[in-house]
This record gives C-alpha cells, structure tokens and sequence, in this order.
C-alpha cells in the first residue's frame, strides 16, 4: 500500500494548481464580448490557461515537498523550462504539453527532498541546503529530457490513439468515462482521470481574430489553422480579420473549452445533471426513506450537502454519506454519471467550468457553451430520476440511511474544530505520521489506521472514512478538509 499512499499524496499535489483555475475562469469569462468586454480582464484569465503546465510544475513540486518551501516552487519552474527546452532540442516532434508539468513537478519536488539539507564543504557552502534545490531539480530534468527526447514520442502516439479510441468509441468509451469518474471517488485516484480527459485529451490552436470593433478567440483543429493565415477571415464567421495564431496547441478538454474550441466539453457537460439534478434528488430519498422522527434531522444534513452539490459541484460530502452505509446506491450512482454522459453527447450538449459543475459554473459560462438550455430539462428530469431510484432501493432492498441507526452526537457542531478532540480521535499524536488535504478530505499518513475512532470523527462532522492498507487513511469532511489540516499540524508541531 505505499504505491497507493503515494498516489494519495500526489492527487493532493494535483489540488494545487488546479485551484488557479476558477479564478482564471472567472476573470476569462466577464473579460469577454458577451459578459463585460474588457481585453485586459480576458488577457488576465487567458494568461493562466496559457501556462497551465507551468503552474502545474510549480503547485505539484510545492505539494510533494516536504514543508511546501519556496525553494521547491523554484526548482519546480527551473526544472520545467530545461525539460521543455532541452527535449524540444533533442526533437522537435515531441509535445509533452501538460504532461511537462506534472514530470517536471514530480521530479523537482522529490529533488527537493533529497536535497534540501545537504550540506557542502566551507568553500561551496553558499550552494548548500535549500539553494542547492534548484540546481538538483533542473539536473534531473535534464535527464529526464534526454529520456523524453528518445521514448516520449511513443508515449505521445499512445496518447493520441487512446483519445482516437475514446473519440471512435462513442457512448462506449463516454459511458465508462463516466462510471470511472465517480466510481474512482473513493479511492481519491479520480483527479488522474481528470489530468488526462481535462488537461491533455485532444488539441487545438488558438485564433485570435477582429469582428466589428471587438477581439474574440477561438480554437480550431491544428489542421485546419495550418492552412490559415494573418488577415484572412475565419471559416464560416463572415467579416472577420484573423490577427494572431498561436505557436503551440491548447490541450484537454477544459483547456480547449475556455480557448473556444466549439467541440470541446464532452467530457464536463454530463456533470451538471448529476450535480444539480441528481444528487440533489438523492439527498431528498434519503431524507424521505428515513425514519419519520429521524427525517428531520437526515434532512438538515443531506439537503444543506445537497445545496453544496447544486451551488458549487462540491459533492464528496453527499456522495460519501451514502456510500460506505449503502454501497449499491453508490454503484446505481456511477452507472447513472456514464448515462449523462452518453445522453449530453447524444443530444449535442456541451458545457464546461472553470472548477465544478454547480450553478455558479453554469450561469458563468453558459456563454460559451453549446445547447446549454437543454440542461435545464436534463437537471430535472435527472432529479426524479435519482429520487425515484435511490427511494426505491432503500425500501425494496430495506436499505439504511444516514444516522438511521445511530443518535447523532448533540455536541458535534461544538466539536468540530476541537483539533485536540482530532488528533485524539486519529489516534493520538503518536499514530500520526502525516496528514495533508484536498478539496474535502484529510489524507493522512499513520502507524495504524486500526486506532482511528470512526464513531469520534463522524461525530465531529465526517462524513467517511477511508483506509487503504495499515498506513494510509482519508477522512472526508467537506470544504472545511484544508482548515482542519492546517490546524493540526500547527498543533502537532
């Protein structure tokens, strides 16, 4: 399980950067014609999506570090910019896009590790400890250039058939997209889905061209932006004057969605009925299927989670309060996502966000988006859906429901953030080896997940907890995962 615990921290790694992204979205989307039209607020936006793959090398060495030093965030950039360079020279053909910045993240933060405390003799000593980082970090890259250089064509071409496959398979390959992206939830491996299908799955080419007196973008298919020049008009968009093509290529669906690539979106567009539509009728089954003087109770927990889900896409906290106390809703719950996502591409939907598929996301880009108001429909009609479903198997199936069985602690809103109350309940300060956060969880590292007290933590507001081997363990408890991170590790130090 030390695989696995690894991959735990390199997903809480991934969190970092990509929470640059709602703000890039934000200042993208009101900079453009049909929002506020301002250049310099889109250009602000722009600018983010433009170097993602930077800010990845950055945020992913900063997350793997040890004590999330500057001095890793440097090596992180250091080390970007030689494996890019350095494996463009050896050959040109190879693209490593997004996936730079995840290796150059990898590599830097663990350079950073290893070599953060060296120490030198007295006439190198200006070169010893954290300034020595950087340096180690952009060495390994440069081997991993070489590396990259000879094999990552190959990588590159396995790439591209899987995205081929993907795109030749139809409600296939998007029907187990979508089971994956749900059912990879519990074991928080879900944001390595997202670093494919997100950030690298498909390409374009920005456009930058003039309609009236406005500035727009759009991102055409690189063959066809091949056969395109400065001052000619963009095809089947009358009167317009191209100004700029871009020199590399936009990738993953995400990117090429807020480039304005009107194919993108297939793979963002089917969240938002399960989001606001779906989860939000599960919330009301199960608040309904519960015992009558516990119905309100269920309910002023799952319908406050479902807001969440509706407002935002923050849906962790409602999908785990279902999943450990009745696996097979979750099971129904991830075979209903692949179902969205055959039915959004059948009818032409496509819709994209910037960080969830909540109403804020939907509203902001509905601009940008393709047929968005046959979400709406789509949003209820997954409502009764998952209403109807999930009522139904708690009754046939005699199913339990959140806290059916159990009397809710009276003081957990007091206990919440007790971090004492915390630390003893994941055992003590002795069991704790590390502990970090994403979004909605904790990601811990202890000696023995068997003294972790469930009942402790549910009490204190989680809504699960996840072991994985002896040694690793994730306790989900919503937005509040990063405060209560923090805070324990000011105590424990």
């Amino acid at each position: 399980m030390v695989n696995f615990a690894y991959f735990q921290r390199l997903g809480k790694a991934l969190m970092l950067p990509i929470a640059t992204l709602p703000v890039a979205a934000l200042l993208l989307r009101f900079g453009q014609p049909d929002l506020l039209d301002i250049a310099f607020i889109a250009k602000a936006g722009s600018s983010i999506f433009d170097n993602l793959p930077l800010i990845f090398a950055l945020g992913i060495a900063v997350g793997l570090s040890k004590d999330g030093s500057g001095a890793a965030a440097l090596a992180g950039v250091v080390g970007y910019f030689i494996l890019t360079q350095a494996t463009t020279a050896i050959n040109p053909d190879v693209k490593l896009g997004f996936f730079a910045g995840i290796i150059a993240g990898i590599v830097s933060g663990h350079a950073y590790n290893y070599s953060y405390q060296t120490k030198m003799p007295d006439f190198l000593a200006f070169f010893a400890g954290k300034r020595l980082t950087p340096i180690v970090a952009g060495l390994c890259c440069l081997i991993m250039a070489v590396i990259c250089g000879e094999v990552w064509i190959y990588v590159q071409q396995g790439i591209d058939h899987f995205s081929n496959w993907m795109a030749q398979s139809g409600y296939i390959g998007e029907f187990i997209y979508g089971v994956l992206n749900r059912g990879l939830i519990p074991l928080g491996l879900h944001y390595f889905l997202h670093s494919v299908f997100w950030f690298s799955l498909g390409e374009c080419t920005k456009v930058t061209y003039e309609l009236g007196a406005s500035v727009h973008q759009i991102c055409l298919n690189p063959q066809l932006v091949s056969h395109l020049t400065i001052g000619q008009a963009i095809p089947n968009i009358d009167h317009s004057v191209i100004t700029k093509i871009a020199d590399i290529t936009t990738r993953g669906d995400l990117n090429r969605f807020f480039a304005g690539d009107p194919s993108a979106g297939v793979y963002m567009a089917w969240a938002y009925p399960v989001f606001m539509g779906g989860l939000p009728g599960a919330a009301l089954a199960l608040t309904m299927a519960s015992p009558k003087n516990k119905r309100k109770l269920v309910g002023g927990m799952l319908l406050s989670l479902a807001f969440t889900a509706f407002l935002t896409g923050i849906t962790e906290p409602i999908e785990f309060s279902f999943l450990f106390i009745a696996p097979v809703l979750y099971v129904v719950h991830a075979l209903f996502a692949g179902l969205a996502v055959v039915i959004c591409n059948a009818l032409g939907i496509l819709h994209g966000f910037g960080f969830s598929a909540g109403l804020i996301d939907f509203v902001l880009n509905w601009g940008l988006a393709t047929k968005p108001w046959l979400l709406v429909p789509l949003i209820g009609a997954y409502f009764v859906l998952y209403f109807v479903t999930f009522y139904a198997l708690i009754k046939i199936f005699k199913l339990p429901t959140p806290m059916a069985d159990d009397e809710v602690n009276s003081t957990s809103e007091e206990t919440a953030d007790n971090i004492p109350a915390y630390i003893e309940a994941l055992g003590g300060e002795e069991n704790i080896v590390s502990v970090d956060a994403c979004i909605t969880r904790l990601r811990l590292g202890v000696n023995d997940t068997n003294l972790l007290d469930d009942d402790a933590l549910k009490a204190m507001g989680a809504k699960g907890i996840v072991r994985i081997g002896n040694q690793s363990a994730q306790v989900i408890l919503g937005p509040k995962a990063e405060a209560i991170a923090n805070s324990i590790k000011t105590a424990l130090s």
